[in-house]
């Protein structure tokens, strides 16, 4: 059975990765080098970015970190109250959480920015991070979390009705 503390240290665990990789990028590609991870897929290119996702609210350091303050807080909350209900939603808020702490923690000690490292040839898609990662799996799995636990849901309404309508109940 996973725990709480199986929460905790994978949270820590994602954190420091994503803090290890951002000073990896602040010591090697600060100086604006871009360093070909997979050639014509995706580099390492060196970027500050001050706002959120896709760089909305670029400059408001102070709504990010208190947007990511209380989204945090209420992802503890769920985590806590509902974490054990499943594996799914389990390990996509804690995935969810560890990309909020990482990237709240460059928003509050890099004078508000986030440094963002991994970037992609193929498509044209913003620079990102470790964090970032976290986030966007942590929210496709809590995506799939919602959509299999609405399909359980009816069909256990749908085998409800079933059996009070062969017991001629409306």
């Amino acid at each position: 059975m996973f725990s709480y503390m199986t929460a905790v240290i994978a949270v820590l665990m994602i954190v420091d990765a994503d803090q290890y990789t951002k000073l990896l990028a602040l010591k090697y590609l600060s100086d604006g080098t871009n360093k070909p991870f997979i050639k014509g897929i995706m580099n390492f290119s060196f970027v500050e970015n001050n706002g959120g996702a896709w760089g909305i609210l670029a400059g408001n350091r102070w709504i990010l970190l208190a947007v990511t303050a209380v989204v945090t807080a209420v992802i503890i909350f769920v985590l806590i109250k509902f974490g054990r209900k499943s594996k799914l939603l389990f390990w996509a808020l804690t995935l969810v959480l560890s990309g909020g702490i990482g990237n709240m923690i460059d928003r509050i000690f890099r004078n508000g920015y986030v440094i963002d490292f991994l970037h992609t040839e193929f498509i044209d898609f913003p620079t990102f991070n470790v964090a970032d990662c976290a986030v966007v799996i942590g929210a496709g799995l809590l995506i799939l979390y919602f959509v299999l636990d609405t399909v359980k849901e009816m069909k256990k309404k749908k085998q409800t009705d079933k059996v009070a309508d062969e017991n001629g109940e409306d």
